[in-house]
């Protein structure tokens, strides 16, 4: 939360940051927020209709899908499902001194073994092996 809004919800605080302010300067500042209290009750309200109309189209879909003798079962069935991200193929491989072979796309944090392997021959990523 920050000082400004800390400051707006303790009434000694606003008091105190009010000190300086005259009586028509309060007014104006009260009747500011009076105004963004309204805007916000007022999208309040829309985005409340907007989830009601939503729901009353729901209960129709379903009532629609009840008397055609539709399942949600028979619906998802028929979708296909959203297609995997294919995996990043490996552009660097390498063996390490256990013979362990490691491969990795160059993307991301350097995993450790290539650090080590970069690091013991003294070479950059651009020199490393190719997994093709």
């Amino acid at each position: 939360m920050s000082e400004f809004v800390k400051t707006l919800l303790r009434k000694n605080s606003l008091r105190k940051q009010c000190q300086d302010l005259s009586g028509s300067e309060i007014e104006k500042v009260i009747a500011d927020l009076g105004d963004i209290l309204e805007e916000r009750k007022a999208e309040e309200a829309a985005m409340q209709a907007e989830q009601q109309a939503k729901v009353a189209a729901i209960d129709a879909i379903r009532e629609t899908m009840r008397s055609a003798g539709v399942d949600l079962a028979d619906l998802m069935g028929m979708v296909e499902a959203a297609p995997k991200k294919a995996a990043v193929k490996a552009k660097y491989q390498i063996t390490d001194a256990q013979g362990e072979t490691h491969t990795w796309s160059g993307r991301g944090r350097t995993p450790t073994a290539f650090a080590e392997y970069m690091a013991a021959k003294g070479i950059s990523k651009d020199q490393l092996p190719s997994a093709e």
